[in-house]
Order: structure tokens, then sequence, then C-alpha cells
């Protein structure tokens, strides 16, 4: 063992004189730092440092990214041509059917998604934190599709809804049920629950219907471990006194665990919304990368723009419509649902 010492000493000697460098390099900032803060400067200074490293990422891949797409949104051609439009692919994308038709989509899945995925994940993350036994391995069951491969998952979902040989069709077949076309099906749901009565272009397709399944399932994991983390906060002497006072456990829930986990609420809220907009591999996957209309959102329409038909321009300013719509409901969602969350 001394000789493996010895022998590995000397290549130790250029990262020891690197750490003692960095220990220098620290010790000189946190002196002018200090120095700064002694002559009324505040604390921006040290937080302006702190912050240096995720700024620069920042505004590395985020910023100028989004920049250089409003920047392209200007200009017209395809791929990539330079000939200055101004805002006529924007005029341009606000009275194409086919982006109205996509913003439909996109609407149509995100209400089906976000308020069933939350309100799935708190009855089962409720659930788990009641339970006492197997309660690691449940948790480990429902968290395992979120760890899993989206594309991986949603070709296996795909397979289920297969119009010919697919598994769903199969059991519908045992039980007397004519087959369906699930994922290439164009007309809505409503009109095939209803038998016709409804009109086939209103309300999501069972296309749509499918894909909006495959991602309540596939994201529910990380919102019930989200919840698993609120409700394991909260102060159990609240509840307690609650039960004290006579508060069964539908009041106790109401009362007193609901507006404690607001903020988890609230906080999933924003962000399922946001990913709801943004969603892309569970529509590329499982529409082999667009499908139908009744089945291309917002951000496949952009990527069809692109890749497909090459249109830089129209794309990036569909993309940048996106963006603002993204921005508006979040600030919305602040201004509204902000005001009803409860701090303790």
């Amino acid at each position: 063992m001394a000789w493996l010492l010895k022998w590995l000493y000397p290549l130790l000697r250029p990262i020891r004189l690197l750490a003692a460098a960095g220990d220098r390099c620290l010790a000189w900032l946190d002196e002018r730092l200090d120095g700064m803060r002694r002559r009324g400067l505040g604390d921006w200074p040290v937080a302006l440092v702190l912050l240096a490293p995720a700024l620069v990422l920042l505004a590395v891949f985020s910023l100028y990214p989004m920049g250089a797409s409003i920047h392209m949104s200007f200009f017209g051609g395809r791929h990539g041509a330079s000939t200055f439009v101004g805002l006529e692919n924007y005029r341009e994308a606000l009275n194409n059917p086919d982006f109205h038709r996509s913003v439909a989509v996109t609407i149509y899945y995100v209400l089906g998604v976000v308020p069933a995925t939350v309100i799935l994940s708190f009855l089962i993350a409720f659930g788990l934190f009641k339970i006492t036994r197997g309660k690691g391995l449940l948790r480990s069951l429902y968290f395992l599709p979120y760890v899993t491969s989206a594309v991986a998952a949603a070709m296996v979902w795909r397979s289920l809804f297969h119009p010919h040989h697919g598994t769903v069709n199969l059991l519908l077949g045992y039980m007397g049920i004519s087959p369906l076309n699930w994922l290439l099906e164009p007309r809505g749901v409503l009109h095939l629950l209803s038998q016709g009565w409804i009109p086939a272009h209103l309300g999501p397709s069972l296309g749509l219907c499918c894909i909006i399944l495959f991602d309540i399932w596939h994201s529910s994991g990380f919102m019930i471990a989200v919840f698993l983390a609120g409700l394991s906060v909260i102060p159990r002497e609240l509840e307690e006194a609650a039960r004290i006072d006579g508060a069964g456990e539908w009041r106790l829930l109401w009362h007193v665990t609901l507006p404690l986990l607001s903020p988890t609420i609230f906080f999933l809220s924003i962000v399922g919304v946001i990913k709801a907009f943004q969603a892309f591999n569970s529509f590329y996957a499982l529409t082999h990368a667009g499908g139908l209309a009744d089945t291309q959102n917002l951000i496949l329409y952009v990527y069809a723009q692109f890749y497909q038909y090459g249109y830089w321009g129209y794309g990036a300013a569909v993309a940048t419509l996106l963006m603002l719509i993204i921005i508006a409901l979040t600030l919305v969602q602040w201004r509204v649902l902000g005001r009803k969350v409860f701090y303790s």
C-alpha cells in the first residue's frame, strides 16, 4: 500500500494546487463582497455573483433561442429565406384554420389532462399517505411510469390501441363490442357516446382522448410524489385540534388538509398547464409524428412547419404565439388562483 501511495502522490499534486488556488480565489471574493457590504451596497453583489452561473446558462440556452425565434418570425420564405415580411406570418397564423384547429386540440388536451391528473394524483397520494403496510412499494409502483421513457411507454400504448390486432379491441370483441379505431379515429368522443346526436366535430376526438389518458397515467407519478411531500409537512397538531373540535374525516380534509395543501396545488397547476401546452413526446410517438389533424397540438403544428414544410418564419411565429399564450395563462393563474393560496 505504501508504494501505491508513493506512486499516486505526484499525480495528486496538481489537484491539491488547484484546490488551494480555488480557496484563495474564494477568500479574495469573500473579502471583496464583504467590503461592498460594509460600504452600504447591500447583499445584491453577493446575490449577483451566486446567480451568475445560472443567469449565463439561462441566457445561452433560453433567452438567446427565444430572441432568435422572435427575430426569425418576421422573415418569410422557406428554409430560413431572409425576406422581411413584418407581421405577415402572425396574420397568416391567426387566419389559418389549421392553426385554429391546433389551438382547439391543445385546449382540449390541457382541460383533459391537468384537472384529472391533479385530482387523481391527490386521491392516490392521500391514500398512500394513510396506509401503513406496503407504503414504500406502492409509492415506487406509482412513480414508475413517470421515470419510464415517454416514447417507450407510448409505443406500448400504441400497440394496445392498434385498430386491427390491439389488446383493447381484442377484449372488446370478447364482450361483443365492435372494434374502434382509437388513435386513428377523427370523430369526437361526444359524437360516439351520443350515437351521432352530437356533431362529430364538437369536443375532443377519440384519438385525442387516448393521448389524454396516456399522459394522465404517465405524469401522475410526479404529482403524487409532490403531494406526498406536501402532506408530510402538514402539522399534525392542527388535525388533532380539528378532531377534538368534532371534525370528521370529510371536514378535516376540506377545511384543514386542502387549505394547507393549496401552495402545492397551486404549484402543480402552474407547472401542469405549462407542460401540457408544451406536450410533444406523447403526441409524436402515439400518432406517428402527426397523425390526423384532430390529434395535432400546437407543438406538433410548429414541428410540421419547421421540419416537414420548411416554413421557418411561419413556424417561429406560431411558436411565439404559443409562448405568449403560456405567459398570459400563467399570469392569469397567478392573479386568480394565487389569491386563494393559504401560506401557513
